[in-house]
């Protein structure tokens, strides 16, 4: 079993993104370099933004280039959080656009959802369910 998930997302501007869920997660990234931008997430998860550049080196000629999917929804980072309320509107501050806002969902949530910088789907959540 791995001793921590990275979660990485392809993006179009590190930099861009790296502000963007710099105000979001109201933040700062633990690292921070050129081709990958990190953020620490709770239970010890960390969120990885790594230029579509970059990760084209990676899959070399192989495979599909993911930069024409950019804008259309191809990750949901789905975040349980203390006040999804506040970090939604965190976000939309942050230039996110909103897909749904927070309510109440079936599972025992209180959830919203936006679409990040790069299309990518983002849900804050908090528990209303009692564990």
């Amino acid at each position: 079993m791995a001793a921590a998930a990275h979660l990485i997302l392809y993006v179009r501007d590190q930099a861009r993104s790296a502000a963007f869920y710099r105000a979001a997660l109201a933040c700062e990234p633990r690292l921070d370099v050129p081709g990958m931008t990190e953020f620490d997430l709770a239970g010890g998860a960390v969120l990885g933004l790594m230029p579509e550049a970059s990760i084209r080196r990676l899959l070399g000629p192989l495979l599909p280039d993911p930069a024409p999917a950019n804008g259309t929804p191809r990750a949901e980072l789905y975040l349980v959080v203390h006040d999804a309320a506040a970090a939604h509107t965190r976000a939309l501050a942050a230039g996110a656009r909103e897909l749904s806002p927070p309510r109440p969902r079936e599972w025992g949530h209180l959830a919203g959802y936006v679409l990040d910088p790069d299309g990518h789907v983002l849900a804050f959540a908090e528990t209303t369910v009692p564990v």
